[in-house]
């Protein structure tokens, strides 16, 4: 992990076309804005892990169509 020190209007380059700038900080606060193209997600940790584990839930839960044609073969016999 690199650790940078940052003050209030300085940034931080991302390769050639994403850049992190510090808005402002107070009170234990850092205000940041990202610009990145927008092919580019960009989400809060907490929110990211969210998506996953929904995601995670929702492939568990799919339907599986064997075991669904099997069901039905069953009843047609």
């Amino acid at each position: 992990m690199l650790v940078l020190t940052r003050k209030d209007d300085e940034s931080i380059i991302i390769g050639k076309d994403i850049e992190i700038k510090i808005i402002k900080t107070e009170n234990g606060k850092v205000k940041i804005g990202i610009e990145a193209p927008k092919n580019i997600e960009i989400n809060r940790k907490e929110i990211f892990e969210q998506i996953e584990k929904e995601n995670k839930e929702a492939i568990n839960k799919q339907v599986d169509i064997k075991k669904i044609k099997e069901m039905y073969m069953k009843k047609d016999k």
